[in-house]
């Protein structure tokens, strides 16, 4: 789950070291240091341009590595332990937000956390004659697995974050 932070960190870092290994070389007129430099910066742009070309041509294996996430993310979803408590509150938030039940299975994602008493997947009293709901176990809820609706958006932004990172690359060069 902390992967991606870890990655930010780590790349952080290293744009920090090549800054300062520009700012000095600069500064003392070293040309090993400024190659270093250099070299260090083309090889970010390659590694950026592999990356976007990787992930427009391979959008399908994008498309089952998400869903190999969300099913591990089905397992939180279905903690009775309170390990997981706070990211079941933030996705019963993001359920009300998005007008949205589960990840993948609908309530069924949520086992056991699933009670009729309890407010998880429910629709608004307003919207329980819409399209968005139907009934389940004696309460209206939201159709929709939220899963689709984070693939749309991903698909929906997709040709926005290439255009970004393409856009730096060019910028890069």
């Amino acid at each position: 789950m902390f992967a991606g932070v870890n990655l930010l960190i780590a790349v952080g870092a290293i744009i920090m070291i090549l800054g300062f290994l520009g700012c000095c070389g600069a500064a003392k007129e070293s040309r090993c240091m400024l190659m270093l430099f250099f070299v260090a910066l083309l090889l970010i742009l390659i590694i950026q341009i592999i990356g976007g070309i990787l992930g427009a041509v391979n959008k399908s294996k994008v498309e089952s590595a998400f869903e190999l996430a969300l099913s591990t993310m089905v397992d939180s979803l279905q903690s009775t332990t309170g390990e997981h408590k706070e990211y079941q509150e933030e996705f019963q938030q993001f359920e009300r937000k998005y007008k949205c039940c589960g990840l993948t299975n609908g309530p069924k994602d949520w086992g056991e956390n699933f009670k009729p008493s309890s407010n998880i997947c429910q629709c608004e009293p307003e919207e329980q004659s819409s399209d968005l709901c139907t009934k389940y176990q004696s309460k209206y809820i939201y159709k929709k697995p939220c899963g689709e609706v984070i693939m749309q958006q991903i698909k929906d932004n997709l040709v926005i974050i290439m255009g970004i990172a393409f856009g730096l690359a060019a910028v890069e060069v």
